[in-house]
C-alpha cells in the first residue's frame, strides 16, 4: 500500500500531529512544521474541524469531561481550544509538501446546512488519505463516505470494541476499498506504559488481516519505536514547539530533538509488550463516553419525522448508536417518527422512536 509516494511495505510512516499545538498562532504553526521536516518525519497531520463538527454547545452534565488532562471543561469549550482555521489549510499542505513531507487530515465530520462537510474540504485540498480519530469509529456515515474517496484510511482504535473495529472494517470493505490501516491506540492523555499494550497490535492485524501501526500518547518513545516489533508499519505522534507553550495537548506531545532521536530509533524494538485481547481497560470504558451517539439537535412535537436536520451524530455517546443513521442499515430511523416531544440537546433513545 502506498501513501502518496509513500510505500509503507518498504519503511514505516512517521507522523508527526501538529493538532492544536500552534495555540491558535499561524506563525507558531509554521515554525513547527519548519522543525519537523527537520526530524525526518514522513508526514504531517491536522484535525479538520470545528467545535460545531464535533459536538454541541452545551454545558449539561452530559457534555462536561471529568477527570483526565481537561477535567471540567465542555467537549465544546476544549473543541473551541483545539480548533484549526479551515483558512490555514491550503498554506499549510502547501508547506509541508514545500518540504518534502506529505500532508492529510483527520475529517470532523460530514456537515449539515450551515455545518461545513470536512471530507469535501480535504478533498478540494487532494490529500492522498484520510486519519479517523477513535472517537468517530463509531461514525459509520462519516467512514462510508470517506471509504468512498477510493484512498487508504488510517483508524485508530483507541476505546473501539471488537464489534467497533469490525463494522469500522466491514464498512469501508463494502464501499470496495480495503486500503485500511489499524491504529493501535490508548485514549488516556498522557498513556501509561502498562495502559500501553502493544500484543493488541499483532491480534488486530490477524483478526482483521489489516495493517497495523500505532498512535501514541505516552510520554515514552519506547512505545512508538516497539511498535515496529509487533508488526507496526505506520508511527503517529504529537509534536510541539516547546511543551512550554501549554495548550490542551502539550503534556503528551514531543519536541521536535525528541521526536527526532525517536526517528532515529525506529528500528530498535523489542519492549513494552502487553496482552493480545479486545478486552477495554477501565480508562477506556470511561473514554467511551466520549464517542458519538445520536442526539435530536432541535425541539421535537411528537409525530414528526426523523431527519438529519433534526438528529445527529455527535458526541458525548449516551444516545443509541450512530448505525441507525446509515441509510444501509436495515433497522436505519430516517423517515420514522418521533413518539415523544424532545427538546434540543438530548440524547436519541428507542424510546422516542414510533
Amino acid at each position: 500500500m502506498k501513501i502518496g509516494n509513500f510505500d509503507l511495505t518498504k519503511s514505516t510512516f512517521i507522523i508527526a500531529e501538529l493538532s492544536c499545538n500552534h495555540l491558535g498562532i499561524f506563525d507558531l504553526a509554521k515554525k513547527t512544521i519548519e522543525e519537523i521536516a527537520k526530524t525526518g518525519a514522513n508526514a504531517v497531520k491536522l484535525q479538520t474541524e470545528a467545535p460545531i463538527n464535533v459536538t454541541l454547545e452545551s454545558d449539561h452534565d452530559e457534555f462536561m469531561i471529568k477527570g483526565g488532562a481537561w477535567n471540567g471543561q465542555s467537549l465544546y469549550e476544549l473543541y473551541k481550544k483545539t480548533y484549526t482555521p479551515f483558512e490555514w489549510h491550503l498554506e499549510i499542505k502547501e508547506l509541508v509538501e514545500k518540504l518534502g513531507m506529505i500532508f492529510f487530515s483527520t475529517p470532523g465530520g460530514l456537515g449539515n446546512g450551515e455545518i461545513i462537510n470536512t471530507v469535501d474540504f480535504l478533498e478540494n485540498l487532494n490529500v492522498p488519505c484520510y486519519k479517523i480519530s477513535s472517537f468517530e469509529l463509531v461514525d459509520i456515515p462519516l467512514i462510508r463516505y470517506v471509504a468512498k474517496k477510493g484512498k487508504p484510511i488510517i483508524m485508530s482504535t483507541g476505546v473501539a470494541n471488537f464489534e467497533d473495529i469490525k463494522l469500522a472494517v466491514e464498512t469501508c470493505k463494502e464501499e470496495d476499498n480495503d486500503q485500511i490501516i489499524l491504529l493501535k491506540c490508548t485514549s488516556a492523555y498522557p498513556t501509561a506504559l502498562e495502559d500501553v499494550n502493544l500484543k493488541q497490535m499483532k491480534k488486530i492485524s490477524d483478526d482483521f488481516n489489516c495493517l497495523v501501526g500505532i498512535s501514541d500518547h505516552s510520554l515514552f518513545n519506547e512505545v512508538a519505536i516497539s511498535s515496529v516489533a509487533m508488526g507496526g508499519c505506520v508511527i503517529e505522534k504529537h509534536v510541539i514547539l516547546d511543551r512550554k507553550l501549554g495548550g490542551p495537548d502539550s503534556g503528551f506531545s514531543m519536541e521536535p530533538h525528541e521526536f527526532k532521536a525517536m526517528v532515529e530509533s525506529v528500528r530498535n524494538v523489542e519492549k513494552l509488550l502487553g496482552r493480545s485481547d479486545y478486552k477495554l481497560q477501565e480508562i477506556q470504558k470511561e473514554s467511551r463516553n466520549f464517542m458519538r451517539s445520536l442526539y435530536v439537535v432541535k425541539d421535537i412535537a411528537p409525530g414528526e419525522i426523523i431527519t438529519t436536520e433534526n438528529v445527529r451524530s455527535v458526541r458525548p455517546g449516551f444516545g443509541i448508536h450512530p448505525k441507525y443513521l446509515d441509510i444501509k442499515n436495515s433497522d436505519c430511523i430516517l423517515g420514522k417518527k418521533f413518539a415523544n416531544r424532545k427538546k434540543k440537546n438530548t440524547s436519541l433513545q428507542f424510546s422516542d422512536i414510533k
